[in-house]
Protein backbone atom coordinates (compact mmCIF):
# COMPACT_ATOMS: atom_id res chain seq x y z
CA UNK A 1 0.00 0.00 0.00
CA UNK A 2 1.02 4.04 -0.83
CA UNK A 3 2.07 6.49 1.83
CA UNK A 4 1.84 10.09 -0.32
CA UNK A 5 5.52 10.72 -0.14
CA UNK A 6 7.93 11.34 -3.15
CA UNK A 7 11.64 11.98 -3.11
CA UNK A 8 13.59 13.55 -6.37
CA UNK A 9 16.64 11.95 -7.62
CA UNK A 10 19.32 12.93 -9.88
CA UNK A 11 19.24 10.48 -13.28
CA UNK A 12 22.25 8.97 -14.60
CA UNK A 13 22.27 6.28 -17.81
CA UNK A 14 23.03 2.44 -17.21
CA UNK A 15 24.98 2.35 -21.03
CA UNK A 16 26.22 -1.89 -21.33
CA UNK A 17 25.47 -5.07 -19.37
CA UNK A 18 26.70 -8.38 -19.70
CA UNK A 19 24.54 -10.24 -21.81
CA UNK A 20 23.92 -13.85 -21.40
CA UNK A 21 26.78 -15.12 -23.49
CA UNK A 22 28.89 -13.32 -21.08
CA UNK A 23 29.88 -10.38 -23.59
CA UNK A 24 29.42 -6.85 -23.19
CA UNK A 25 26.61 -5.40 -24.96
CA UNK A 26 24.82 -2.14 -25.51
CA UNK A 27 21.21 -1.20 -24.40
CA UNK A 28 20.20 -1.18 -28.05
CA UNK A 29 21.54 -4.33 -28.91
CA UNK A 30 19.88 -5.95 -25.73
CA UNK A 31 16.51 -5.20 -27.03
CA UNK A 32 17.02 -6.34 -30.16
CA UNK A 33 17.82 -10.16 -28.37
CA UNK A 34 14.25 -9.50 -26.33
CA UNK A 35 11.61 -12.08 -26.24
CA UNK A 36 8.26 -11.76 -25.86
CA UNK A 37 6.72 -12.02 -21.86
CA UNK A 38 2.97 -11.68 -23.37
CA UNK A 39 1.60 -12.97 -26.73
CA UNK A 40 -1.23 -10.35 -27.17
CA UNK A 41 -3.59 -13.61 -27.86
CA UNK A 42 -3.56 -15.71 -24.25
CA UNK A 43 -2.16 -15.61 -20.59
CA UNK A 44 0.00 -18.06 -21.39
CA UNK A 45 3.00 -17.50 -18.45
CA UNK A 46 1.16 -15.69 -16.51
CA UNK A 47 -0.89 -15.84 -13.16
CA UNK A 48 -3.42 -13.64 -11.66
CA UNK A 49 -7.35 -13.65 -11.71
CA UNK A 50 -8.15 -13.72 -15.48
CA UNK A 51 -11.80 -14.21 -15.04
CA UNK A 52 -12.37 -11.06 -13.39
CA UNK A 53 -9.68 -7.99 -12.90
CA UNK A 54 -7.45 -9.03 -15.75
CA UNK A 55 -8.69 -9.54 -19.53
CA UNK A 56 -7.14 -9.07 -22.80
CA UNK A 57 -8.79 -6.39 -25.10
CA UNK A 58 -6.88 -5.44 -28.71
CA UNK A 59 -4.14 -7.55 -28.12
CA UNK A 60 -3.14 -5.33 -24.28
CA UNK A 61 -3.72 -7.12 -21.13
CA UNK A 62 -6.07 -4.63 -19.33
CA UNK A 63 -6.57 -4.58 -15.49
CA UNK A 64 -9.50 -2.80 -13.46
CA UNK A 65 -12.42 -1.39 -13.87
CA UNK A 66 -13.85 2.22 -15.02
CA UNK A 67 -17.54 1.08 -13.62
CA UNK A 68 -17.10 0.06 -9.63
CA UNK A 69 -13.97 0.58 -7.66
CA UNK A 70 -11.08 -1.64 -7.82
CA UNK A 71 -11.27 -3.28 -4.30
CA UNK A 72 -7.83 -4.06 -3.53
CA UNK A 73 -4.88 -4.27 -5.25
CA UNK A 74 -4.49 -6.87 -7.86
CA UNK A 75 -1.31 -8.68 -9.90
CA UNK A 76 -0.59 -10.49 -12.95
CA UNK A 77 2.68 -12.05 -12.62
CA UNK A 78 4.87 -14.04 -14.70
CA UNK A 79 5.49 -17.62 -13.69
CA UNK A 80 9.26 -17.61 -14.15
CA UNK A 81 11.41 -15.23 -12.30
CA UNK A 82 13.77 -12.97 -13.23
CA UNK A 83 17.23 -11.42 -11.57
CA UNK A 84 19.26 -8.91 -14.87
CA UNK A 85 17.07 -8.00 -17.50
CA UNK A 86 15.95 -5.02 -19.41
CA UNK A 87 12.33 -4.71 -19.59
CA UNK A 88 10.43 -2.68 -22.21
CA UNK A 89 6.54 -2.51 -22.55
CA UNK A 90 3.86 0.32 -23.18
CA UNK A 91 1.20 1.33 -20.90
CA UNK A 92 -1.96 3.17 -20.70
CA UNK A 93 -3.54 4.52 -17.14
CA UNK A 94 -7.11 6.25 -17.05
CA UNK A 95 -9.50 6.78 -14.00
CA UNK A 96 -13.16 7.80 -13.78
CA UNK A 97 -13.10 8.28 -10.09
CA UNK A 98 -10.95 7.80 -6.82
CA UNK A 99 -7.64 6.73 -6.73
CA UNK A 100 -5.35 6.23 -9.83
CA UNK A 101 -2.34 3.89 -9.68
CA UNK A 102 -0.53 0.99 -11.59
CA UNK A 103 2.69 -0.21 -11.67
CA UNK A 104 5.13 -3.05 -12.45
CA UNK A 105 6.60 -5.12 -9.71
CA UNK A 106 10.37 -6.55 -10.36
CA UNK A 107 11.98 -8.71 -8.17
CA UNK A 108 9.02 -9.36 -6.12
CA UNK A 109 7.45 -12.20 -4.30
CA UNK A 110 3.94 -13.07 -3.67
CA UNK A 111 2.94 -12.39 0.03
CA UNK A 112 0.72 -15.04 1.99
CA UNK A 113 -0.99 -12.78 4.08
CA UNK A 114 -2.82 -11.05 2.09
CA UNK A 115 -2.77 -13.12 -1.05
CA UNK A 116 -3.57 -10.62 -3.07
CA UNK A 117 -0.15 -8.70 -2.43
CA UNK A 118 3.47 -8.75 -3.76
CA UNK A 119 6.47 -7.64 -1.76
CA UNK A 120 9.18 -6.11 -3.79
CA UNK A 121 10.12 -3.14 -6.56
CA UNK A 122 7.58 -1.54 -8.24
CA UNK A 123 8.32 0.69 -11.33
CA UNK A 124 5.08 3.29 -10.44
CA UNK A 125 2.52 4.68 -12.13
CA UNK A 126 0.19 7.27 -11.13
CA UNK A 127 -0.02 11.16 -10.21
CA UNK A 128 2.63 11.72 -7.70
CA UNK A 129 4.44 8.59 -8.34
CA UNK A 130 4.93 8.67 -12.14
CA UNK A 131 7.78 6.67 -13.24
CA UNK A 132 9.54 6.17 -9.81
CA UNK A 133 10.71 3.53 -7.72
CA UNK A 134 8.32 2.38 -5.23
CA UNK A 135 9.43 -0.32 -2.38
CA UNK A 136 6.00 -2.63 -2.40
CA UNK A 137 4.95 -3.88 0.79
CA UNK A 138 7.99 -4.11 2.57
CA UNK A 139 9.96 -0.52 3.00
CA UNK A 140 6.37 1.02 1.91
CA UNK A 141 8.38 4.58 0.83
CA UNK A 142 9.23 6.02 -2.81
CA UNK A 143 13.26 4.80 -3.28
CA UNK A 144 13.73 7.50 -6.03
CA UNK A 145 11.30 9.76 -7.01
CA UNK A 146 11.16 11.40 -11.25
CA UNK A 147 10.98 15.06 -11.42
CA UNK A 148 7.83 16.09 -11.82
CA UNK A 149 8.58 18.70 -14.12
CA UNK A 150 9.90 16.02 -16.49
CA UNK A 151 7.13 13.91 -15.92
CA UNK A 152 4.66 16.72 -17.30
CA UNK A 153 6.96 17.07 -20.33
CA UNK A 154 7.41 13.25 -21.06
CA UNK A 155 3.70 12.02 -20.26
CA UNK A 156 0.86 11.28 -22.27
CA UNK A 157 -2.19 10.99 -20.33
CA UNK A 158 -4.59 8.55 -20.70
CA UNK A 159 -2.14 7.23 -24.47
CA UNK A 160 0.16 4.99 -25.08
CA UNK A 161 3.49 5.51 -23.21
CA UNK A 162 6.59 3.36 -23.50
CA UNK A 163 7.80 2.27 -20.35
CA UNK A 164 11.47 0.72 -19.92
CA UNK A 165 13.15 -1.02 -16.20
CA UNK A 166 16.98 -1.85 -16.30
CA UNK A 167 17.83 -4.16 -13.59
CA UNK A 168 21.41 -4.74 -13.19
CA UNK A 169 23.06 -6.13 -10.19
CA UNK A 170 22.12 -3.72 -7.63
CA UNK A 171 21.28 -0.94 -10.32
CA UNK A 172 17.79 -0.19 -11.53
CA UNK A 173 16.83 2.58 -14.00
CA UNK A 174 13.47 3.33 -15.03
CA UNK A 175 12.80 4.98 -18.39
CA UNK A 176 9.40 7.44 -19.61
CA UNK A 177 8.98 7.61 -23.61
CA UNK A 178 12.69 6.97 -23.75
CA UNK A 179 14.10 9.21 -21.26
CA UNK A 180 15.54 8.19 -17.87
CA UNK A 181 13.53 9.31 -14.70
CA UNK A 182 15.44 6.63 -11.80
CA UNK A 183 18.86 5.84 -11.47
CA UNK A 184 18.98 3.98 -7.87
CA UNK A 185 21.61 1.92 -6.34
CA UNK A 186 20.41 -0.75 -3.61
CA UNK A 187 22.47 -0.56 -0.37
CA UNK A 188 21.06 -3.28 1.36
CA UNK A 189 22.40 -6.19 0.62
CA UNK A 190 19.42 -8.27 2.28
CA UNK A 191 17.44 -7.17 -0.42
CA UNK A 192 16.59 -10.12 -3.00
CA UNK A 193 17.72 -9.17 -6.13
CA UNK A 194 16.00 -12.02 -8.22
CA UNK A 195 12.19 -12.59 -8.42
CA UNK A 196 8.46 -12.37 -10.15
CA UNK A 197 7.63 -9.56 -12.77
CA UNK A 198 3.99 -8.21 -11.72
CA UNK A 199 1.37 -5.97 -13.76
CA UNK A 200 -0.32 -4.13 -11.09
CA UNK A 201 -3.78 -2.30 -10.71
CA UNK A 202 -4.22 -0.35 -7.59
CA UNK A 203 -7.26 -0.30 -5.28
CA UNK A 204 -9.07 2.28 -4.69
CA UNK A 205 -10.45 3.63 -7.57
CA UNK A 206 -12.62 3.67 -10.56
CA UNK A 207 -9.35 2.53 -12.87
CA UNK A 208 -8.53 0.42 -15.28
CA UNK A 209 -4.94 0.10 -17.02
CA UNK A 210 -3.53 -1.53 -20.25
CA UNK A 211 -0.24 -3.20 -20.83
CA UNK A 212 0.84 -4.49 -24.15
CA UNK A 213 4.27 -5.23 -26.30
CA UNK A 214 5.48 -6.52 -23.40
CA UNK A 215 9.29 -7.66 -24.24
CA UNK A 216 12.08 -9.10 -22.26
CA UNK A 217 16.34 -9.51 -22.10
CA UNK A 218 18.18 -10.82 -19.55
CA UNK A 219 20.90 -10.19 -18.52
CA UNK A 220 24.02 -12.07 -16.39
Amino acid sequence: MKYYLCRTFLCFSLFFYLGADGQVTSVNAAKEKAVKLFDGKTFAGWNGDTGNIWHIEDGAIAGGSLEVPVPHNFFLTTTKGYSNFLLTLQFKLVCKEGFMNAGVQFRSTKMVDPSYEMVGYQADLGPGYWASLYDESRRNKTLAGADSLLITKLLKPGEWNDFEIHAADNHVAIFLNGVQTVNYTETDNTIPQQGLIGLQIHGGGKTKVWYKNIFITEMR
